[in-house]
C-alpha cells in the first residue's frame, strides 16, 4: 500500500495524516502540501513504513517546525538515528 496523504484545517492549523508506506515517490506531495502551512501537525498513527527518503522527509518537516504525532515507537529510533547520522 502507497502513503495515503490527506489534510484538513483544525484550530487554524494544517493536519497532515499520513497512511501506509511513505517512499521516495511520496515525498514530493508531502512537502507540497505542507510547505504553505505555519508548523503543521503531521499524523503518523497509520504509518506503517517509510524508507530512508521518507524518514528524511519528516525529519525535515520537523526542523522547519511542524509537530510530528503517532509516531510508532518503534519507527522514533530510526529517526533519531539518521537525524545523529546526518548531523542533524
Amino acid at each position: 500500500m502507497l502513503c495515503q496523504i490527506a489534510c484538513r484545517p483544525e484550530n487554524l492549523r494544517l493536519v497532515v495524516h499520513l497512511a501506509g508506506r511513505l517512499c521516495k515517490a511520496q515525498v514530493a506531495d508531502l512537502l507540497e502540501v505542507c510547505a504553505p502551512a505555519v508548523r503543521p501537525i503531521v499524523e503518523l498513527d497509520e504509518l506503517l513504513s517509510a524508507d530512508a527518503a521518507g524518514i528524511d522527509a519528516l525529519l525535515r518537516l520537523e526542523q522547519q517546525g511542524a509537530r510530528l504525532v503517532g509516531l510508532p515507537g518503534y519507527s522514533r529510533p530510526e529517526v533519531e538515528i539518521l537525524a545523529r547520522q546526518r548531523g542533524r
